[in-house]
């Protein structure tokens, strides 16, 4: 079960009363002017694209694995900025996840229907992406354009499920959409072990229990519309009550979610049977490493293998996509997805007698971490541990280019769930440092004395800048030279030449030749001001919050470094040079050294900018604001040459 559309609607007291407890069964007779766009109250109309005026979602739970739900939803979409509301798409499979009936009605501002979509109007597909190409799932979606605001949209739409592990999720409000009233129902055995859990919200339900059946219900009135602040992580601000039972089937697979350890159990069996190569290849792995003295040097050689040798396919199969493809199979065909490359890692290390741990995580930048006290499965990334005494060292088996024992942003600063032969154990995930996400550079600018210049620019990167730098490769010569314009913030040039070099190491190295017929950025008579580097080390400035409520998220911490070189023109000398600075605040610092050679006519500037966390307090947020702001200062100082009397 996915998290689902929530729905809301304005009703009088004693109609809402009256809905709320007859449940879904009332939902025919809803009073007409609920769908009038008038009858929204001015207060929930501030910063509000849309307005929920009601919603049910009423799940009947009829044992584990299997449910009944029902939706209906009215939203008033009041500007363009809230069109997707306007937009359904619902998930199914042929087997397990069925759409039984589906409606949407489009009403005018007057609450006048303009028009109907069934079931059958639905555009029906494969549920692929760029990272899955082979499915069992598909979707149903549908769309209207609205041409005139408001316009008020209603869904009414019923799923029959037949394979759940955790319960889902109650969103019910999302950013700038107000919420008068939204309701939650569901109902379960009083012997499952069903639990809820809180985030970012202090509803509670009531409780009825009629015939060992307990029934929950949850409402919402009145909510006001807010705008997300920059920076902060949505998972960390909308409201959420996550739902779960001890018991569930899963495509037919029964299992238990009540601790972490069950449930990884669950998971060790689905993989206990696809984990093992062949006699043969056995010997011929453990051949390949039969020379390589220590243990870490042999994961380290059999990971290198893998990346030059296998590569990764979307394969979301078999049971809900969650059993990985047998080793064998990834070793024959040289190709699998994030569960069958990573098992196929856990079995090359099993040949060699090294312990490796399969890893379910929630994977994306920033993403929400696994709750240890309240166990659901989040995941939709697998990647491997591998326990050392002293050195726990993690793989990410999808890419051919990630470092060895790196992760990067996609799945550091977390918790994953390693999968042990006693069951699922919740470990966290390296977390990241400066140090590993680098970019230094050397820059050489040569003016002439018309104001143009010739630059070349090298530039190292490590972690997160080097998938950049990886990345731009891929593309072509004129994408190319559009991204890094775009990505340093550069002065636009008259000539760009991308030079790809050497990556080694966990390095890559990047060389860049620049030229420019307008460099300077004003000329004053015999002077010329510029901008004293090709390219400011950071260029981020943020707008001024008096009340700051919430964390501020970056994708890194980072650290770069620049020595910028500039030869003077004959016949030039410097009037003015920018003063050195040092900048501080609780997370970072920023630093540039200034000198002049007169000997050599020739301005050097050293920069260095240090990011220590990517996480800042929502206390500090007015601090880091005010620095960042005096760095866009510093670097906007210029460099003032003139002609030698």
């Amino acid at each position: 079960m996915l998290i689902k559309h929530c729905t809301r609607l304005l009703l009088t007291t004693a109609a809402l009363c009256a809905l709320y407890t007859t449940g879904y069964s009332q939902d025919k007779n809803i009073p007409k002017n609920l769908y009038i766009a008038a009858t929204i109250p001015d207060s929930l109309k501030e910063d509000a694209n849309s307005v929920v005026r009601y919603s049910m979602e009423d799940d009947n739970i009829v044992g584990p694995g299997r449910a009944y739900e029902h939706f209906h939803k009215i939203v008033t979409v009041l500007n363009e900025k809230g069109n997707d509301e306007a937009e359904i798409g619902l998930h199914y499979n042929k087997k397990y996840t069925i759409v039984n009936s589906f409606e949407m009605r489009v009403y005018g501002a007057d609450g006048t229907l303009i028009k109907k979509y069934h079931k059958s109007d639905m555009y029906d597909r494969l549920t692929v992406d760029n990272e899955t190409m082979v499915t069992d799932d598909r979707s149903l979606s549908i769309g209207h354009t609205i041409a005139v605001y408001p316009t008020t949209i209603e869904y009414i739409y019923d799923l029959d499920v037949r394979s759940l592990i955790d319960l889902g999720a109650w969103v019910y409000q999302d950013y700038e959409q107000a919420v008068e009233n939204a309701y939650y129902h569901i109902s379960i055995n009083s012997n499952a072990g069903f639990r809820y859990i809180n985030k970012n919200t202090n509803v509670r339900p009531q409780k009825n229990t009629i015939d060992k059946i307990d029934s929950y219900s949850w409402k919402i009135n009145n909510l006001k519309a807010f705008k997300p602040e920059e920076g902060s992580e949505s998972w960390r601000v909308l409201p959420k009550v996550s739902f779960a039972a001890n018991d569930f089937e899963y495509y037919g697979v029964p299992g238990n979610i009540s601790s972490w350890q069950n449930y990884g159990k669950w998971q060790q069996s689905l993989n206990a049977d696809v984990c093992s190569l062949s006699p043969k290849r056995v010997q011929e792995i453990q051949a390949m490493t039969a020379d390589i003295k220590t243990d870490k040097e042999k994961v380290r050689f059999l990971y290198n293998y893998l990346q030059k040798n296998v590569r990764y396919v979307g394969i979301q199969l078999g049971i809900g996509g969650l059993k990985p493809f047998p080793a064998s199979f990834v070793d024959e065909k040289k190709y699998g997805d994030c569960k069958g490359l990573s098992n196929y890692m856990c079995a090359m290390l099993k040949a060699v007698n090294i312990p490796a741990y399969y890893a379910k995580v929630r994977a994306g930048t920033n993403e929400e971490p696994y709750n240890p006290t309240f166990p659901n499965d989040l995941s939709n990334h697998i990647i491997v541990c591998v326990p050392f005494k002293n050195d726990t060292t993690w793989l990410e088996c999808t890419s051919q280019t990630q470092s060895f024992g790196k992760l990067g942003k996609f799945t550091e600063n977390r918790n994953a769930l390693i999968i042990t032969d006693d069951g699922g154990k919740l470990v966290n995930t390296p977390k990241s440092i400066a140090i590993d996400n680098q970019l230094n550079a050397e820059a050489h600018i040569v003016l002439d004395a018309d104001g143009g210049s010739k630059a070349h620019l090298k530039i190292l990167t490590t972690g997160d800048y080097r998938d950049d730098y990886i990345g731009i490769e891929a593309l072509k010569t004129d994408e190319q030279k559009q991204v890094i314009i775009r990505m340093l913030n550069m002065k636009q040039p008259s000539e760009l030449i991308f030079k790809p070099s050497i990556d080694s190491n966990g390095i890559k190295e990047v060389n860049i030749d620049l030229g420019y017929d307008k460099f300077c950025d004003i000329t004053s008579g015999d002077k010329h001001f510029y901008k004293p580097r090709i390219f400011d080390l950071w260029q981020a400035t943020l707008p001024v919050e008096e009340k700051r409520k919430n964390d501020y998220y970056f994708d890194v911490p980072v650290l770069k470094t620049c020595v910028t070189t500039i030869d003077l023109p004959a016949g030039f000398e410097v009037e003015t040079l920018p003063a050195s600075q040092s900048l501080k605040f609780s997370y970072g610092t920023y630093d540039v050294k200034y000198t002049y050679d007169a000997a050599k006519n020739q301005v050097v500037n050293t920069t260095k900018f240090n990011l220590t966390n990517q996480v800042i307090p929502a206390a500090k947020y007015n601090e880091m604001q005010v620095y960042f702001d005096a760095i866009a200062k510093v670097q906007n100082k210029k460099l003032v040459i003139r002609r030698k009397a």
